[in-house]
């Protein structure tokens, strides 16, 4: 088994309020949850306005199909909406 992780931190510059952090997040997570099959999920800076870390894991037979999900997800991630730029990505396999 194993195991790809990512950490992604995104920033959301026009932002004023958390309720309009939580709407771009919880969306964001959820096409990217639906579209690759993974776990995302918020798990830092919570309550900083326009930034925001997101959790990604993904399980699978190798190395190769877990780097090829997980970097199908930043891709993604990267090319979406105009409302956040991605600021750092952390990757890692176990």
């Amino acid at each position: 088994m194993r195991v790809g992780v990512c950490r992604v931190t995104i920033r959301l510059p026009e932002n004023d309020n958390l309720k309009g952090k939580r709407r771009v997040v919880k969306s964001l997570c959820a096409r990217v949850r639906n579209r690759f099959n993974v776990s995302i999920a918020e798990v830092g800076d919570n309550e900083l306005w326009q930034v925001a870390t997101l959790g990604i894991a993904c399980v699978g037979n190798s190395d190769r199909l877990t780097d090829a999900v997980v970097g199908a997800a930043l891709e993604y991630i990267e090319g979406s909406r105009g409302d956040f730029e991605v600021v750092d990505v952390e990757r890692e396999g176990y």
